[in-house]
């Protein structure tokens, strides 16, 4: 999944948000907020600048967020973003108002939105899980100029061909018909039980 897309679906499929700053005394917060637009360097956002939200963001402009779209579990689909934000200041405020006409019933005239500033996390890393398919869907992206890690398990030539692992994976997403076996990234749940499992130590975590 290219990260445009990604960014894409967080605004237009997903949209609402569980953002994590981390207060004066290094304490974490989290707070709903609503992702409201995006290009391909970033996402945007706005708030004001009475809150406590925007006064860790500019004490801090590391931030992470979560978010989920489903109407259950194995319906879900949820992106889980780690990056930077900074302050681009109240220029694209009524852009994200004609693009998001919901808030004009929270801030109905330009007098009372007088004290909104936008954001925008202009680096970042993220990964897309996908539990609404079979196998589960994974994949990561990163935009901005950040690199996104490889992150999870893989399999070493130290591999035996035991075959254990794949009893044990839950989506069965372990190619067996090579030596060594390959797990299937896009698919794993990164659940360990192939680390736990092998005889030959020859999973490694990443």
């Amino acid at each position: 999944m290219q990260a445009t897309n990604c960014l894409r679906s967080i605004v237009e499929r997903i949209h609402s948000a569980v953002f994590a700053t981390v207060d004066g005394e290094g304490h974490p917060v989290t707070c709903a907020i609503d992702i409201m637009d995006y290009d391909e360097s970033g996402l945007y956002f706005l708030t004001a600048r009475g809150k406590n939200f925007y006064d860790r963001l500019k004490a801090n402009e590391n931030i992470a967020f979560t978010a989920m779209k489903g109407k259950d579990t194995l319906s879900c689909v949820a992106v889980s973003v780690q990056g930077k934000a900074k302050e681009v200041g109240p220029d694209r405020v009524p852009d994200l108002f004609r693009k998001n006409p919901y808030m004009e019933k929270i801030y109905p005239d330009v007098r009372s939105r007088s004290a909104l500033t936008v954001f925008k996390i202009y680096e970042g890393t993220g990964e897309w899980f996908d539990l609404s398919k079979q196998p589960i869907e994974r994949a990561s992206f990163s935009f901005g100029g950040a690199q996104a890690r490889q992150t999870g398990y893989f399999v070493t030539d130290k591999c035996i061909g035991c075959k254990l692992c794949y009893s044990k994976c839950p989506q069965k997403c372990i190619d067996i018909s090579t030596k060594p076996v390959v797990i299937q990234q896009e698919h794993c749940l990164h659940c360990g039980n192939c680390y736990e499992i092998c005889p030959a130590r020859a999973i490694e975590r990443r």
